[in-house]
């Protein structure tokens, strides 16, 4: 099987699996999403999702959280750990929205990538999310999935396994897929314990198992 026909296999049954996956992170706005994908780094959505409750409701938006001193955005958002660079980044984020886009979060993936704090993965993350836009997002269970599975050999920086995926992946299906696989890496294909394989829907295509995919 060539990995194309892989990639589409594991779309599809991973659709079947999570029909309704999407994005952990609580958002009702751009910015909102925004703020909570860095406040992820290294966090848990659960645990972000909790901590921007009172971040929002001190301060629900753009201007109030522009205007806002980092320290005092820093004591709300130190229990999502790296508050001090977190919070520089929140506030610096947020004035150039601000000043710069008339408080919107820009349409565009190159103009995200210069706001303070946001990377690859959190500006595809918000085009897929927000604008509908071909995105592939490749958290840490993107790269540990996609590696087991065999649609990459053994890459593990970022980028080079988003570049590696968009040649095989649908655009259309790109975000969906990352979101199924956030939730198939955090049920079945998990990182700290043995993957559940017994129980995966992969398991008869998987690479772990000793399935081969063509070049």
């Amino acid at each position: 099987m060539t990995k194309e026909k892989l990639a589409l296999e594991v779309i599809e049954r991973l659709k079947k699996e999570y029909p309704m996956a999407q994005c952990t992170l609580d958002y009702d706005q751009a910015w909102k999403l925004l703020v909570s994908v860095r406040l992820a780094a290294q966090c848990t959505d659960a645990r972000v999702n909790v901590v921007v409750e009172e971040l929002y409701a001190k301060y629900p938006d753009v201007e109030a959280l522009a205007k806002a001193p980092v320290e005092e955005i820093e004591k709300i958002v130190r229990p999502c750990g790296l508050g001090k660079s977190k919070a520089r980044d929140i506030s610096a984020c947020m004035k150039i929205l601000r000043d710069q886009y008339q408080g919107k979060v820009p349409e565009d993936f190159n103009a995200l990538l210069k706001l303070p704090g946001v990377g690859r993965k959190s500006a595809n993350l918000i085009m897929g999310d927000v604008f509908g836009k071909p995105a592939i997002v490749t958290d840490t269970h993107c790269i540990r999935l996609v590696n087991r599975i065999g649609l990459v050999d053994g890459i593990k920086e970022p980028k080079k396994v988003e570049m590696a995926l968009w040649k095989i992946i649908p655009p259309e299906e790109g975000s969906d897929f990352c979101h199924r696989l956030v939730y198939h890496g955090r049920d079945v294909c998990t990182a700290r314990t043995a993957p559940y394989c017994h129980k995966c829907c992969l398991e008869d295509i998987c690479r772990k198992n000793g399935v081969a995919s063509e070049k």
